[in-house]
């Protein structure tokens, strides 16, 4: 099945031969998506940093020092109840960025964002700097705050889903938003990363990767998920997936210059 987040080469090479969606430097979809004017008002500031799983991106209530766009890593994007206990409210990969508050006039960081899954690296790229750019080029700011718009649709599913749908629809979803941003079918998903994802019991998640299991479409081992039927997952998942990777194509890849 078709990732919707990423590229097809059709699209990067648009039909007068002009080099379009660029691949050079960087292997994050969104900066890739950039003009050449624009990612040139940032690209000599972008500094690529390794981490790895539970490095922390961002704390909440802490400045904004950087924005950080990630290449081949996730960060799940948390928030905090009493007690420390928190929970995933989102996810963002090579498809995107975080920092977004920058744009809407708040330094300091909402969630929590912490490496997830794999290892990897992100392009870190100064607030100021961000701030700058943004102020010069309004196609800038216009394509990042596509993204914010994106992750909202994400983020209001997860709300929704996490209202309506049973647990194993629910954990059908997060395993898709994990497929879409690893490098392959074979993810670290631990129950402790479910018990972020979907706030139940150790036990209720056992009972859910049992049912998708007998469905066919995924298999498990120790600390990870095998990803056997992404058509299966789809159809499990129903509507809670699918919207906002629409509209990540629709708005960013089909806008890119």
């Amino acid at each position: 099945m078709e990732n919707l987040l990423q590229a097809t080469p059709a699209d990067r090479t648009p039909a007068d031969g002009a080099p379009g969606r660029r691949a050079q430097q960087t292997d994050n979809f969104l900066l890739q998506n950039l003009s050449a004017a624009d990612f040139a008002l940032i690209a000599p500031h972008l500094e690529r940093v390794p981490f790895e799983v539970g490095d922390a991106l961002a704390r909440a209530g802490t400045p904004i020092e950087a924005v950080w766009f990630p290449e081949g890593a996730i960060a799940g994007v948390l928030d905090a109840l009493e007690g420390d206990h928190r929970l995933a409210i989102g996810l963002v990969g090579q498809e995107g960025f975080l920092g977004w508050p920058l744009l809407l006039g708040d330094d300091t960081w909402p969630h929590d964002g912490v490496m997830r899954a794999e290892q990897g690296h992100a392009m870190r790229l100064p607030a100021a700097v961000l701030v700058e750019a943004t102020t010069r080029s309004d196609t800038l700011r216009q394509t990042l705050l596509r993204f914010v718009n994106v992750f909202m649709l994400q983020m209001g599913r997860t709300i929704v889903s996490s209202l309506a749908h049973p647990v194993e629809r629910r954990m059908a979803r997060w395993i898709l938003l994990y497929h879409d941003r690893v490098r392959a079918d074979e993810i670290c998903m631990t129950h402790e990363e479910f018990r972020l994802m979907l706030g139940v019991r150790r036990s209720t998640v056992t009972e859910a990767l049992h049912k998708l299991e007998e469905d066919g479409a995924v298999r498990t081992g120790r600390g990870k998920v095998i990803v056997q039927d992404r058509a299966r997952l789809i159809d499990l998942a129903g509507d809670t997936y699918g919207r906002a990777e629409r509209e990540y194509r629709r708005l960013i890849i089909g806008n890119a210059t």
